[in-house]
């Protein structure tokens, strides 16, 4: 009994979601063209992260060398992008990395997948809502704020009246849920003003190469002394001078940091089903959006340094306070304003719509409570659930600052694109899956019995296509590789002898390599799949298990308070799994 009880539990924890299986899917009555896709995706991915994080980065983490990070998060999404867009191509169904994780690994790692979307969409709202107000206060002079902390602060708690603003935002995120405009006419003010938040942001980089100055891409102790400072100001260490002042370091923290920037392509395939030729228009989508937002941002970084010296930038300063510097002050007030008003418009993607979708998938498929799958029915079930999500978005700005949200948003973020990237990896060398649910399982099961595991046959596999055994080598040989290189990054962030060339880290990194080598022939040797797809990830097993490596090595650079609070929340989420969806699992 207990042995069957083991496998049950083993069997429910792999249980893979059937493609034949009928999703959730949610259509808006609106076909969309590629062109449309790239809008959405441009739209939903500019915005509040060039707005806040240029100016932190280059005054504080990288410098000039703002524009390195912004290339390495650049191609760090696109990776993701690729595997986001075979996926697509592969599950025509209107998705997520939870959905795509489901089908290929099993119900944990979809639950894991799912849980920290939840994380990263309440991050996003929290990081709107002090966008929104801060951009706010800067156009108003911060009067609004100072008028109502000198008159409430005497009545009302100190922290209560340092966050007012935070739920007066909340509360007006509220009423705009509430009365939201239709989707079609809101989407067609949504692409106005991803034109009009393009054509801004083009101005700042015209306006870069007016008014720049390539001498502070190259500022020496001498530039310091001559404004005042000597080798530290109120930002810290001004670092070293020269185009990379912080160092490779800096550049690694400043790539972590930017790569919140490049968020929010992933919402193209949540349009599967709006889409006239999904499984082309979505990777076109995917690939063109995350190109020209990096574009964008390349120049918009190239301008801020050029325009000014990057130890100038205020911590929590704007973007559109660097004409502040130059003496265009009406400048500065068109550039917040366009933003100030995009950041409403995109409200209703970046706010609730995402965190109810991915909740109502994962009650549905009973992994989160039933009674949480009805706030996509009825209006009344939709304002209590904005309701409850904008309580605990106000509950939650005492206890996190900007720089812990957008780290948590992050690093939930970069933990998906490396199970989508893991998924990649393995269900292209899996067979192909003709049967439903169990019936298919047990035909792999007999399949792999009656094949035998020789060394001969990991490197030289006698079937041109794959087969149960194949599938089951590369999915061991992928999850041992997804270990050891988390453990090469562990090594090469936090191993302080490394680069002195000391032989024991030096060694040990050698020996890892070697491993990964060997096991990543393994895989390279399998047969893959020979379904025809309208895309697929080139450079297989290369790129996705480049697009692991690249993510968990920006994950290193977060700060232990990060890992800490998302422990906490991972904790929380394994609570309701084992005390819950499993069980729901093994009685069903």
């Amino acid at each position: 009994m207990l042995c069957q009880a083991l496998r049950r539990f083993g069997q429910k924890l792999v249980y893979r979601h059937p493609l034949e299986k009928k999703v959730v899917e949610f259509e808006f009555g609106r076909r969309l063209h590629t062109l449309d896709l790239v809008a959405l995706g441009v739209g939903r991915t500019v915005g509040v992260g060039v707005y806040f994080l240029a100016n932190e980065v280059a005054s504080n983490q990288a410098g000039p060398s703002i524009l390195i990070c912004f290339l390495v998060a650049g191609l760090t999404s696109l990776l993701a992008g690729l595997c986001y867009a075979e996926f697509s191509a592969r599950v025509p169904h209107s998705g997520s990395a939870y959905l795509y994780t489901y089908v290929t690994v099993g119900e944990l790692w979809a639950f894991i997948t799912g849980w920290n979307l939840i994380l990263s969409f309440v991050a996003d709202a929290l990081i709107v809502v002090q966008a929104w107000l801060l951009t706010f206060e800067n156009l108003t002079g911060n009067q609004i704020s100072d008028i109502l902390h000198e008159s409430i602060s005497q009545h009302v708690p100190q922290v209560l009246a340092d966050n007012l603003g935070y739920f007066v935002v909340v509360l007006l995120l509220l009423l705009t849920e509430i009365q939201n405009l239709r989707y079609q006419e809101y989407y067609i003010v949504f692409k106005l003003f991803t034109l009009i938040k393009l054509l801004v942001l083009g101005f700042v980089i015209i306006s870069g190469f007016i008014k720049g100055d390539l001498h502070n891409w190259k500022l020496t102790e001498e530039d310091y002394i001559q404004d005042g400072l000597n080798g530290t100001s109120s930002l810290g260490p001004l670092g070293s001078g020269g185009f990379v002042p912080f160092g490779f370091q800096g550049i690694l923290r400043g790539s972590a940091t930017c790569f919140y920037t490049f968020i929010g392509f992933s919402i193209i395939v949540t349009r599967v089903k709006e889409s006239h030729n999904p499984q082309r228009s979505i990777p076109v989508g995917i690939v063109v959006s995350l190109l020209i937002c990096f574009f964008v941002y390349f120049g918009v970084s190239a301008a801020l340094t050029l325009m000014v010296p990057y130890y100038r930038l205020r911590p929590g300063s704007t973007l559109p306070e660097i004409f502040l510097h130059i003496g265009w002050a009406p400048a500065y007030y068109v550039v917040a304003f366009a933003i100030y008003c995009s950041i409403f418009v995109g409200i209703y993607w970046g706010f609730m719509f995402p965190i109810r979708r991915v909740i109502y998938m994962m009650a549905k498929d009973r992994l989160l409570f039933p009674f949480l799958a009805r706030i996509r029915t009825g209006t009344y079930a939709r304002i209590m659930s904005t309701v409850i999500f904008g309580i605990i978005a106000a509950i939650m700005v005492f206890f996190f600052v900007l720089t812990d949200l957008l780290d948590l948003r992050s690093t939930g973020t970069l933990i998906s694109y490396s199970l989508v990237a893991f998924c990649v990896l393995i269900i292209r060398y899996q067979p192909e899956r003709k049967n439903r649910g169990n019936e298919a399982q047990g035909q792999e099961e007999n399949g792999s019995a009656a094949e035998k595991l020789t060394l001969r046959g990991l490197f030289f596999p006698g079937s041109p296509t794959p087969t149960p055994l194949s599938g089951r080598v590369v999915y061991v040989c992928s999850s041992l590789l997804a270990l050891l290189l988390t453990l090469l990054c562990l090594v090469l962030a936090h191993w302080p002898g490394l680069l002195s060339g000391d032989p024991g880290p030096v060694t040990v990194v050698v020996l890892l390599l070697v491993l990964i080598t060997g096991i990543t022939g393994v895989i390279w040797r399998q047969p893959q799949s020979s379904t025809p797809l309208p895309f697929k990830v080139p450079a297989l097993p290369l790129l996705p298990l480049l697009s692991i490596f690249v993510n968990v090595y920006l994950m290193m650079q977060m700060t232990a308070a990060t890992w800490a609070q998302f422990g906490v929340w991972m904790l929380l989420g394994f609570a309701i799994y084992f005390s819950y969806a499993i069980q729901q699992g093994l009685v069903g």
